[in-house]
């Protein structure tokens, strides 16, 4: 199959005061972390799933099951990297990554070009391809009662 394909992504995780916050491949000062078997960074994750329904993959649980031990604490950037080789072993490149992280607090704009610097890296693709935004959900949900963060991403990629 030729031509393009879009894929969705969306992950969530609820805070850990015990651990760092990174998203996207970047540490957060002063707020809680993530609580997850790896480090939990749910953009990354949104992202790699993205990319693995475009191309038609199962989903990062698939690839990096939270019950193998050898994943627990994992960089998520390394994941992100294996990800996108998996895509070129299938003859698929990254045409552009579109991201939002809803949480009501920490503020992240501080963050974003960050982001991006270390998400373009990880996955091989030039920062022009990846677009990170942020936004609360106006003190609804459970991201707006500060009891975790979520991500959604979509994500273009085409044969070559």
């Amino acid at each position: 199959m030729t031509g393009l394909r879009i894929g969705h992504g969306y992950d969530v995780h609820r805070f850990d005061n015990s651990r760092p916050l990174i998203l996207g491949g970047v540490r957060i000062e002063n707020s809680p972390g993530l609580l997850g078997h790896s480090d939990a960074d749910v953009l990354a994750h949104a992202i790699m799933d993205a990319l693995l329904g475009a191309a038609g993959l199962r989903d990062i649980g698939y690839y990096f099951p939270d019950n193998d031990e050898s994943y627990s604490g994992a960089d998520s950037m390394k994941l992100a990297a294996r990800v996108s080789e998996m895509l070129r072993e299938k003859n698929f490149r990254i045409v552009n990554i579109d991201a939002t992280v809803i949480a009501q607090a920490p503020k992240l704009s501080p963050y974003i070009e960050d982001m991006r610097r270390a998400l373009s890296s990880a996955f091989a693709v030039d920062e022009s391809q990846i677009n990170v935004k942020a936004t609360t959900e106006e003190g609804l949900g459970f991201t707006g009662e500060r009891l975790g963060i979520a991500a959604h991403a979509v994500a273009l990629i085409e044969s070559i």
